[in-house]
């Protein structure tokens, strides 16, 4: 993002006390500054969000014009519904917490629901990625192409990026059980015979994933590769997908650090950082950003 902007990237100190707590410290002057503070909310989730929380506060203590948190990822953005008796709404309390320390802005990628856009009740700006994983795969043959969305839920994001790829898209009816057990039981389209691109917002243990590959042998798809944006692949995911003989590529964005994480020749990482380096120009400058995050936009 910074070599995009052509701005350096300013340090900060963060210590550990003895006790276990977090102090952060802001190593540059940002009195009356436009400050974008960069912190996926990725795993340790907790110790990340606590350090961007820290670091809102040391900016607002430092007399910042405004703070904008740059959030490429936001894992509470799940925790979106009272789905079960006596449990917490974590994305809404999140959303809380940063407004109480000071932040004047939010910019994110791809919520994994709408609904969690509400719970920003400071300006919030939500990019995707689709536009990048679009141009990815247009250079690749798409005559036979389907994309296909693991769930209802993603289906209109699903019909976006089929319609910058010019292909037909289909839909599957999933239902989530306690922990990771997933059961896609529908298919609502023609996959018989396609090459299948699946469009999902996240994949994190890849249930989901898994659960749509033996939906889509079952009606005879010729091949299947993987898009997403925020690619956690947590307990060897990326591995286990890769393994299917019918899974060609898995393509994802750096949302999520990877750094030692992901090793595997049938996985593509894009970067999604000139996309954040243009929004932030664009919110420094008083620009519309709406260009970047309306996904019909080419």
């Amino acid at each position: 993002m910074c070599a995009d902007l052509d701005v350096p990237l300013s340090p900060i100190n963060i210590q550990r006390f003895a006790n276990d707590c977090l102090q952060v410290q802001l190593l540059e002057n940002c009195r009356e500054r436009d400050v974008y503070l960069v912190q996926p909310v990725v795993r340790p989730a907790q110790e990340s969000l606590m350090e961007l929380l820290l670091m809102i506060d040391a900016a607002k203590g430092a007399s910042a014009g405004r703070i904008t948190a740059v959030m490429p990822h936001f894992a509470y953005a799940r925790s979106d519904k009272k789905d079960a008796p006596r449990i917490s709404l974590g994305g809404r309390l999140v959303a809380d917490l940063l407004e109480t320390a000071g932040v004047n802005r939010i910019l994110t990628m791809t919520l994994h629901a709408p609904q969690v856009h509400a719970f920003f009740r400071v300006p919030t700006d939500q990019l995707n990625a689709l536009r990048e994983l679009a141009e990815h795969f247009l250079p690749s043959d798409l005559s036979k192409a389907t994309v296909v969305s693991p769930d209802l839920g993603n289906a209109k994001s699903a019909s976006a990026f089929a319609k910058m790829l010019g292909v037909p898209v289909a839909a599957a009816a999933k239902e989530r059980f306690d922990g990771d057990r997933v059961e896609i039981t529908s298919l609502i389209g023609d996959v018989t015979g396609r090459d299948i691109i699946v469009l999902d917002d996240e994949i994190a243990n890849g249930s989901t994933i898994l659960a749509i590959l033996d939906l889509l042998r079952e009606h005879g798809a010729r091949s299947v590769r993987i898009a997403c944006t925020h690619g956690i692949f947590a307990n060897d995911a990326a591995h286990r997908i890769a393994a299917d003989p019918d899974v060609v590529e898995i393509v994802t964005t750096n949302t999520v650090p990877s750094t030692g994480l992901l090793a595997h020749d049938k996985l593509t990482v894009i970067s999604v950082a000139p996309a954040f380096a243009e929004a932030v120009r664009r919110i420094h400058s008083g620009e519309s950003v709406s260009a970047l995050f309306d996904p019909t936009h080419v």
